[in-house]
């Protein structure tokens, strides 16, 4: 099994049991929570947050994981794939008020420009939402000023939730690749 054929199941697999544990801690208490749905009033919340994404220095928070064989003679570093478990704050100084962490993948699945497929879990460990999660997943085009990316999941708070994610960069290291990157979210969830 290829390194990155492993990556991604255990991703999956992590990805599962979440979604097993998140059902399975209170099985009352979820009961209730479908029985209210059908009465529930759809809510939507707006998030904004920053991410950093760090590769440099002597504790990264994302490291590769894998690469393909033309990944370094690629100009956008196709078959690339990095892992991540990047603070979430709630300004662009990393001396911000933790909200939350983001852990997922990223990898270069694009050819003719630089194109990240990004699955991200973006979980929160303060205020309202503490303990609930979003799952992004989608194409996270760098250089572009503007990504926008759907949510396609949660947990907690955030069960059944869908709506999107708009990334901007605030910072962007060329020599590297560390990141600061502004988001703003709109999750609509019960």
């Amino acid at each position: 099994m290829t390194k990155l054929a492993l990556v991604l199941l255990l991703f999956s697999l992590g990805m599962a049991m979440q979604l097993v544990q998140s059902t399975n801690n209170e099985p009352k208490g979820v009961d209730k929570w479908i029985q209210k749905l059908h009465h529930g009033e759809e809510k939507v919340s707006r998030l904004h947050f920053y991410f950093h994404d760090t590769l440099s220095g002597k504790n990264p928070s994302a490291v590769e994981v894998a690469e393909a064989s033309i990944s370094k003679k690629s100009p956008t570093s196709f078959g690339l794939l990095n892992i991540f478990d990047d603070p979430l704050t709630e300004g662009p100084k990393s001396t911000s008020k933790l909200v939350g962490r983001a852990q997922g993948l990223y990898g270069s699945a694009g050819q003719q420009e630089l194109g990240l497929l990004l699955a991200m879990n973006v979980f929160f460990t303060t205020g309202k939402f503490n303990g609930s999660s979003l799952t992004i997943l989608g194409r996270n085009a760098v250089f572009h000023s503007i990504r926008e990316m759907p949510i396609i999941g949660g947990t907690g708070a955030f069960r059944l939730a869908r709506g999107f994610a708009q990334a901007k960069t605030h910072f962007l290291n060329l020599t590297s690749g560390d990141a600061i990157v502004e988001y703003h979210v709109v999750a609509m969830h019960y």
